[in-house]
């Protein structure tokens, strides 16, 4: 079994974005994961197949971006993922946590949907597609985090 997630810092973003491109069609360079690790409340946890990468401000906190490479995937890497930022997320005082995903990513709204998110929201036409399709909608969701 995969060790728990462990703390990423600035000087991991080339893991980080290699990871990032595995997972996703337009992943982020290294420059921007570093500058996000540098901004103020944010933290990453990583596994060797994939991160999370989250801020917590002000009793909020966001997931900013969830990545699993795609051999990696249903095996419950991304459940962890969550969960270990949960558990960040409240250690660093929030009390609400908020994502946003792609209408279209059903495994991913499966994983929300069991971790107790709750859409609150939707921002049309968010996310472009490959190929000139036709962007697709985020659900904005929020998770009341236990204290």
């Amino acid at each position: 079994m995969t060790a728990n997630p462990t703390p990423a810092t600035p000087a991991e973003a080339g893991a980080l974005a290699a990871l990032h491109a595995a997972a996703f069609d337009a992943p982020w360079s290294a420059t921007d994961i570093a500058n996000l690790l540098d901004s103020p409340g944010a933290f990453a946890l990583a596994l060797p197949e994939g991160f999370i990468l989250a801020r917590a401000l002000v009793g909020e906190a966001e997931i900013i971006t969830l990545a699993v490479t795609p051999a990696a995937r249903r095996q419950g890497l991304a459940r962890r993922l969550l969960e270990a930022a949960v558990v960040q997320a409240m250690a660093l005082g929030a009390e609400t946590m908020f994502l946003e995903v792609a209408e279209d990513n059903a495994p991913a709204l499966a994983l929300y949907a069991r971790s107790g998110f709750a859409q609150v929201g939707r921002r049309r036409g968010y996310y472009a597609r490959p190929g000139g399709a036709v962007p697709v909608d985020a659900l904005v969701m929020r998770l009341t985090l236990n204290r």
